[in-house]
């Protein structure tokens, strides 16, 4: 309502009113006051912070109608109001009620309390100074302001003899209370840390704007000859800075978010300065150049404003961290080193985690990265991880647009620094997502692998059974048959045809028996049921070739030692047909955790293991239980078949 009379009056006062830019302003500061003190007395009664500034907006309101109403009552249209004295008077004397509300947010920020006891004193002598010296200006007689100087004052005058001393030292009072208010919010920030640490930088912040306003003012008067749009525009965002920054503060809402905001002004401010000299020197030379009267050094240098935008942006920025955020400047630069070791493939991506630990400096932070199929959080290790949720740990989500690819968790202490701790993740993105695409990878590798030694595995157990089953099933009937007919041929004639027919008969049955046994080995030789060892010196003894065996007596897990067999049975088989060898030499041994089974021929050499060969069959099955296998096979040198299965140590 002030705020409409306010403006409504200014309306009436026409050219004698202070002009519409500072009523806007004046009404802006005055809401924003006023809106922020409301706030703070109903959600923090306790503290004397949200009266204070109710009072500062009552302040403001009130010199905003009485400077309007002045204006309107004593210039515009004298008499029209009553009271027009009494309004020249509150607009001319009260104007240090406009620093008395700021003085005492100063000394009481952000508690509502003295920084000790012994300030106490001090202060009650700095609030009667103000009310002194709003009381001898009152009464002061000295004739008002130029535009005012034919109205009288309503009230009682005293002579400047009898008013002059205290005034003085009133006013150096007041004076040093502002100081004192300066000295009390440096004396919180020199022994305070963490939330009211981060408190007062909000006020100082909001503080400074006064003096950059000032600043912005004297500019605009230099360059157009009157204070103007940017004057006023100054003034509304630091008037209306104070209040909004103390409520931030006292309410904590965004509380983290000043040291980002004082890191981008800096920034725009330098970048801002940067640009118009710029613009100015390129104009100038140009001007000087081609002469007056043209449009295109306007053009060239707005041409030159644009393309040096962008790296000087990236300068300043750099200088601003340089110098006053020290933690962001080197966490950056520690993230840019790392980003060009591994694009030169000095470093792995799956070292992110490690590196964000060294820029942001905590050293048990991890890294831990989400997988959307499984919808689980794994390290880089792949390994799956819970990621710890509250005690001395907070976490903090990494995105790419919509899509989470990481959690980062880390040290309460840097949640209270997001300047640092967004800007650092957001320069690491392209790392932290190649690191985690890598990762999965890798993990559905390893499943890939784990199913084909599971298949690999259960191959065997069939083949086992399969063995197992001819022998005791089919083969122990055969054998039964043939006994059954013997002993029927027993009681026949040995002469007769009969007889011979048994015997013809006993005889294929006994190829069968042969027959089924070659076909038992094939599936799971039984001769590895005593060890590893003695199957190669039994398979040994059946080759057509001079065979030595040295075979260890270790037993090995049952697929590793049917593996092992068979790589041996391939190698033999092959030395035998195609490589025109003499003699064989067939090792198993236990080598640092693996069992490496070597079989060395004297042959032609020249073997490659070709697709479908029983080589390449004999590399897929070791392959799928973790092991490799290496054919060496240089021309007339003979061949050596070497593989390596993972058998524990």
């Amino acid at each position: 309502m002030a705020g409409g009379g306010a403006c409504t009056l200014d309306v009436l006062a026409g050219s004698d009113g202070p002009g519409v830019w500072m009523t806007v302003g004046g009404v802006v500061a005055t809401l924003a006051s006023t809106a922020v003190g409301l706030l703070l007395t109903t959600r923090r009664r306790e503290n004397p912070i949200g009266w204070l500034l109710l009072a500062n907006g009552l302040v403001l309101a009130a010199m905003g109608v009485a400077e309007g109403y002045a204006a309107y009552a004593v210039l515009a249209e004298p008499g029209a109001l009553p009271g027009g004295s009494w309004a020249v008077l509150f607009n001319e004397r009260a104007w240090p009620l406009l620093f008395a509300s700021v003085t005492a947010i100063a000394w009481l920020f952000p508690d509502g309390r003295l920084p000790s006891r012994r300030w106490r004193p001090y202060a009650r002598i700095g609030a009667a100074s103000f009310a002194i010296l709003v009381v001898l200006l009152f009464l002061m007689a000295e004739r008002f302001s130029e535009r005012f100087a034919h109205v009288r004052s309503p009230l009682p005058e005293v002579s400047e003899a009898a008013v002059g001393m205290p005034f003085a030292l009133s006013g150096l009072v007041a004076l040093a209370s502002l100081v004192g208010g300066a000295l009390a919010v440096r004396s919180r920030l020199r022994r305070t840390s963490g939330v009211e640490r981060l408190q007062l930088k909000w006020l100082a912040y909001a503080a400074a704007l006064i003096p950059a306003a000032v600043v912005t003012c004297l500019i605009e008067v230099a360059i157009a000859g009157d204070d103007g749009p940017a004057t006023g525009i100054a003034l509304v965002v630091a008037l209306t800075a104070i209040p909004v920054g103390v409520g931030v503060a006292v309410m904590r809402y965004r509380l983290y978010e000043i040291d980002r905001l004082i890191n981008r002004t800096l920034v725009y401010v330098g970048l801002s300065v940067g640009l118009a000299i710029a613009f100015a020197g390129v104009s100038l030379a140009v001007g000087v150049a081609i002469g007056s009267g043209s449009t295109l050094p306007t053009a060239v240098a707005t041409l030159a404003v644009a393309l040096l935008f962008g790296p000087l942006r990236a300068r300043v920025q750099l200088l601003v961290d340089r110098r006053f955020n020290r933690a962001r400047y080197e966490g950056l630069r520690t993230v840019e080193r790392y980003l060009e070791d591994l694009r030169a493939g000095r470093a792995a991506p799956e070292a992110t985690g490690d590196m964000l630990a060294r820029a942001l400096g905590d050293p048990r932070l991890e890294l831990l990265f989400w997988l959307p199929a499984g919808e689980l959080h794994v390290d880089a290790t792949g390994r799956v991880v819970d990621p710890p949720s509250g005690g001395d740990r907070v976490r903090t989500p990494v995105r790419r647009g919509p899509f989470p690819l990481a959690t980062v968790v880390h040290d309460p202490a840097l949640a209270e620094r997001p300047d640092l701790l967004d800007s650092v993740i957001e320069a690491a993105g392209l790392a932290i997502e190649i690191a985690r695409l890598r990762v999965e990878v890798r993990r559905q590798l390893a499943e890939v692998e784990e199913s084909r030694a599971r298949i690999v595995t259960a191959g065997y157990e069939e083949r086992r059974r399969l063995e197992r089953d001819l022998h005791d099933g089919a083969q122990q009937r055969l054998v039964s048959i043939g006994l059954a007919l013997r002993h029927l041929q027993g009681q026949l004639p040995a002469a007769s045809a009969e007889a011979g027919a048994i015997d013809a008969t006993v005889s294929e049955l006994s190829r069968a028996i042969e027959e089924l046994r070659e076909l038992a080995r094939g599936v799971r030789p039984a001769g590895l049921d005593d060890g590893l060892g003695p199957a190669l010196r039994g398979l040994a003894s059946r080759s057509r070739l001079r065979a030595s065996v040295e075979a260890t007596d270790d037993r090995f897990e049952d697929r590793v030692e049917t593996a092992a067999y068979f790589v041996a049975s391939e190698a033999l088989a092959n030395a035998a047909k195609h490589a025109s060898a003499s003699t064989v030499a067939v090792s198993a041994a236990r080598e640092t955790g693996s069992l490496v089974v070597s079989v060395r021929d004297d042959g032609i050499g020249g073997a490659v293991p070709g697709l479908g060969s029983g080589l390449a069959g004999i590399t897929d099955r070791i392959a799928a239980l973790g092991g490799s296998v290496t054919v060496t096979s240089p021309e007339g040198e003979g061949t050596v078949v070497r593989a390596e299965l993972p058998c524990g140590s």
